[in-house]
């Protein structure tokens, strides 16, 4: 179902999206022993994978509904882009850590923005509760959504047409949907290929749920991999999803993380938020497991904070 709604969603997105390259590693492949590429999705229209399922929402939606959307910030400004595009009139529940720069992009794009909640998943619940009291308003989950799913999936299309015989696929873990749509197509289309999830120690929901096969609430403290970080609905179907196509998970904490945000941009000369390291961060941590096999590590997105990022650039390795 998901590979046949990723195709038709795909007719539409290039009018506004792109097809990001398949990048092949500069260095650390070599140091891995391993055949290495990156999805750069940090290329995409917005900065990341997220305006795949936004405008894929959005552009199927029918009537003059509203909308409504929590986010730490990619989705936020993948809504926001795509609402803007498609003149969709919407509003975006940010929580109160949210990275700087991804609030004022989502401003600069002229939606509507509030302020609530302390972590990502308690904004999701205020933002889901304020849909309901309005009128004629629609609430779009960032992963809980088949339409969102479907758009993340795209990138599993694009990944098969690039590098038909890939063995590994590592993607960061949030709240799912991107490792839903990607590995739903790529389980439909290469069963044999190994859908690898990698998650921030200091919030990583999503890893209890599968490890469980159930919702498990966890606690969330401050990670380099903020656009991953927060709860996941109880009710999300990403949970069934996971269970399904995931076939392992890896867990990666602070200093893994800020080590591969570094690795990126000297060793691979690109600059990318610490949800996109953290997938590096897995394969790197289990490097002996992966060597010589056919590595895609999905980097997806390049929204950092500058005022956090550069210091640590500036460290010495």
């Amino acid at each position: 179902m998901i590979l046949e709604k990723a195709r038709a969603a795909r007719t539409n997105f290039y009018d506004h999206g792109f097809k990001t390259p398949l990048i092949a590693s500069k260095s650390m492949g070599s140091v891995l022993a391993c055949d290495l590429w990156f999805k750069a999705e940090h290329f995409q229209r917005t900065g990341s994978f997220k305006f795949r399922g936004a405008y894929n929402k959005l552009s199927s939606a029918t009537g003059k509904a509203s909308f409504v959307t929590a986010s730490s910030g990619n989705h936020g400004i993948a809504c926001a882009t795509a609402a803007k595009l498609l003149q969709r009139e919407l509003i975006v529940f940010l929580p109160e850590n949210v990275s700087p720069t991804k609030r004022s992009r989502i401003e600069q794009l002229g939606v509507a923005v509030k302020i609530a909640g302390t972590e990502s998943g308690e904004t999701e619940r205020i933002a889901m509760d304020y849909a309901v009291e309005q009128q004629n308003t629609q609430y779009i989950s960032p992963y809980n959504d088949a339409d969102i799913i479907a758009g993340q999936a795209i990138v599993g299309l694009e990944l098969l047409e690039q590098l038909p015989r890939v063995d590994n696929v590592f993607v960061a873990l949030g709240g799912g949907g991107l490792v839903s749509g990607i590995g739903s197509v790529i389980k439909a289309i290469r069963p044999e290929a190994r859908i690898i999830g990698v998650s921030a120690e200091n919030s990583a929901e999503l890893d209890a749920c599968w490890r469980a096969g159930y919702h498990v609430a966890t606690e969330h403290k401050d990670t380099w991999a903020d656009g991953v970080a927060g709860g996941v609905d109880p009710q999300s179907i990403t949970i069934e999803i996971a269970s399904d196509v995931i076939d392992d998970c890896i867990v990666c904490n602070e200093n893994e993380i800020a080590d591969q945000i570094k690795n990126l941009a000297f060793e691979e000369t690109m600059l990318v938020e610490g949800s996109a390291a953290l997938a590096l961060a897995g394969l790197v941590q289990q490097r002996e497991r992966f060597a010589h096999k056919s590595n895609i590590v999905v980097l997806c997105g390049g929204n950092f904070d500058t005022s956090k990022i550069a210091p640590l650039l500036s460290m010495e390795r």
